[in-house]
């Protein structure tokens, strides 16, 4: 199947319905970048409304024939798609990496769970969405169905753009809906991949599309009257205006999973090795750009010094920026320039506000590559719950060090924010890390660990952080709606009065 390989040119190929990677006569067009290399390599065309509208139809129509298929035969056609994956997973991942700039040994994981997520929603399809069955008195009865929406509409985030988008596509196509998938147009080529599997898989035409544009085109996905869902995975502000667009024209229930500001809590009973370890789990991956990383990390003041000097070794020796595409590399390229000019904003507003930069916080040019979005992951000491830094999301490669004396005191400041996606706490003490983990507001609770993932666990966030949860059976729910069916099995009935 050589048309999995990796396209030189992405020219013609930036969208994908009718089962084809295709393309639209547009007026506008952005640029498609190669992070890695920091230059433009293709220019897409965006979707206006009125060809949002006719992909949507296409999708609406299509729907009828896959939503009356059974959730058993849906499944064998997503397993077949799982199964393609790993038969082409090596130009899968390469695409992955040209398409974000995220190290080519973390694209390997992202999407090895992606076939687990389609495995994972046509395996428990069968039986999550058979409906319940109720006897009643008076020789009557009731039962429930679990019906699909039709279309959903879905925008997707750019830091993890395979397997976020699978995420989506994989329970709403086990439920039985036709999905219009808008990504990010910041990394816009891996759900077009996704399409070209699906498609060999056996998926009939047009119950998977995807469009590309900006927000005009999002907006015109989510306002469209015949999406019934949305799911969203982005900014706050962006994830506010979709909350607000569901509930206008007509009211539908919408997914969200927007930013965070996750703190972790490392107590003095910790020892250190385990609170670094903890500490660079939960910022440094994929260039620090993962919406549940714990940039906020809290030290008891008794070992703050020990723990900052024995930190900033550990990096010293462990940080590898470099070409995603090397094996070597951990630390790859930031997904554009303005983003990577906003993280170096926040370090210097940092620097401003009387913190300490320890480590980082520049951009920089490692060796055999000749550009790129690169940026030296950063350490900043000397940092209070009250700056910028620590109350906005930055989304890079930046963990603030911010000391504490009680442990009321530490949960007090970790959850003074308006974020709620994720947090975390180190600790021997399993009984105290229980005590902590409870009084934590926020959607995932890591005691220990962080940045765990599983598709069959329940992710999402509370406060600004979004409703509604991605992975899990719950996912599978969120994507049907519930009927109830009453019967009469009297031959004759009952007028009532």
């Amino acid at each position: 199947m050589s048309f999995f390989k990796i396209p030189r040119s992405l020219e013609n190929g930036l969208y994908f319905f009718g089962n084809k990677r295709t393309t639209i006569d547009s007026e506008k067009f952005f640029d498609v970048y190669e992070q890695r290399i920091g230059k433009v390599i293709a220019k897409c065309p965006i979707s206006d409304k009125i060809t949002v509208d006719e992909i949507v139809n296409f999708a609406n129509e299509s729907q009828k024939v896959w939503g009356s298929m059974t959730p058993l035969e849906r499944g064998n056609i997503l397993r077949k798609a799982a199964n393609i994956i790993r038969s082409h997973h090596k130009e899968i991942v390469e695409w992955e990496v040209r398409s974000n700039g995220k190290p080519i040994r973390e694209a390997v994981l992202d999407i090895s769970q992606s076939a687990d997520t389609l495995d994972f929603f046509a395996g428990i399809a069968p039986q999550a969405l058979l409906g319940n069955f109720f006897p009643l008195l008076n020789n009557k009865q009731a039962y429930t169905t679990r019906e699909p929406f039709g279309v959903v509409g879905a925008i997707g985030a750019w830091n993890y753009p395979f397997q976020t988008a699978m995420w989506k596509i994989a329970p709403a196509l086990a439920a039985g809906n036709a999905i219009v998938y808008k990504p990010s147009p910041f990394s816009p080529a891996s759900p077009v991949l996704i399409g070209e599997i699906l498609a060999a898989a056996g998926l009939p035409p047009n119950v998977y599309c995807v469009i590309q544009g900006e927000g005009e085109t999002g907006q015109a996905l989510v306002e469209n009257k015949l999406i019934r869902k949305v799911s969203f995975t982005g900014s706050v502000a962006t994830g506010q205006k979709i909350q607000e667009s569901c509930a206008r024209k007509s009211i539908k229930p919408c997914t969200l999973e927007l930013g965070g500001k996750s703190a972790l809590i490392i107590c003095k009973d910790t020892s250190i090795d385990n609170a670094i370890a903890g500490s660079i789990l939960a910022n440094f991956f994929n260039q620090g750009q993962v919406c549940t990383n714990a940039t906020r990390v809290f030290i008891h003041k008794d070992m703050i010094n020990t723990f900052t000097q024995s930190l900033l070794v550990e990096l010293d020796k462990l940080i590898v920026v470099g070409d995603p595409l090397d094996e070597k590399t951990n630390v790859g390229a930031s997904i554009n320039e303005e983003h990577l000019n906003k993280v170096i904003g926040f370090v210097e507003s940092a620097k401003k506000e009387g913190a300490t930069i320890l480590r980082g916080g520049f951009r920089t040019k490692p060796k055999n590559v000749e550009s790129g979005f690169y940026f030296e992951p950063c350490v900043i000491g000397n940092v209070t719950n009250e700056m910028k830094v620590a109350r906005e999301e930055i989304f890079g490669a930046v963990m603030l060090l911010i000391s504490y004396e009680t442990e009321e005191e530490a949960i007090y400041h970790a959850n003074n924010t308006d974020f709620g996606l994720a947090a975390g706490v180190f600790s021997n003490d399993l009984s105290k890390a229980h005590r902590i983990a409870q009084k934590l507001e926020a959607g995932t609770v890591y005691i220990n660990t962080y940045n765990d993932c599983e598709i069959h666990v329940p992710f999402g966030g509370v406060k600004n952080s979004g409703i509604g949860r991605e992975n899990s059976l719950s996912a599978l729910l969120s994507y049907t709606q519930e009927k109830t069916v009453y019967i009469n099995l009297n031959s004759k009935v009952d007028h009532g009065f």
